[in-house]
């Protein structure tokens, strides 16, 4: 079976700032990085404005997905959070004067991290298991006695006490 040969494509390199600055691509993740990078220093300048400046780097800010008029602020801890309801008017009037219009502000908790680490067994001997104690022995052996000597179960009950050491 011969195919027809594929027709010649023209290959063109592109510049990477062609793909940076494409919307489809990598260009929107860029500018909305850079406006999140915006939003952050607006938002430490209004809390400097309040003097809470020193708040400025336990929390994370964003736009919320369903409108781009309600700012959505991540922090660690419930002081943070108490204490930032209490200024929520002056922020936003604070932000509106550096030309960013929201509506309101919701403050949520971040998810704490798992206290708890994973870590890899420490390299251990495997070990049999150890054999049948007396109890254990007498109660098999009591079965062993009851059982029908051509019977299925007596013989895996003969293998089980064989394999089984005392």
């Amino acid at each position: 079976m011969n195919f027809a040969p594929k027709p010649p494509q023209n290959k063109i390199a592109h510049e990477w700032l062609d793909y940076l600055r494409d919307s489809e691509g990598l260009g929107g993740i860029l500018a909305k990085t850079e406006d999140l990078a915006k939003l952050k220093a607006n938002l430490a300048q209004a809390l400097t404005d309040l003097e809470l400046g020193h708040l400025t780097s336990k929390i994370e800010a964003g736009w919320r997905a369903n409108g781009q008029n309600e700012l959505f602020l991540l922090v660690e801890n419930s002081s943070i959070a108490s204490r930032l309801q209490q200024v929520l008017p002056s922020l936003i009037n604070g932000l509106a004067k550096r030309g960013y219009i929201c509506s309101a502000i919701k403050v949520r908790l971040k998810p704490s991290a798992a206290a708890w680490e994973v870590k890899p067994r420490e390299s251990e001997k495997i070990t049999k298991p150890p054999g049948l104690n007396q109890i254990a022995r007498t109660s098999w052996e009591g079965l062993l006695d009851k059982l029908a000597p051509d019977s299925d179960l007596r013989k895996a009950v003969e293998k089980l006490l064989q394999s089984k050491p005392k």
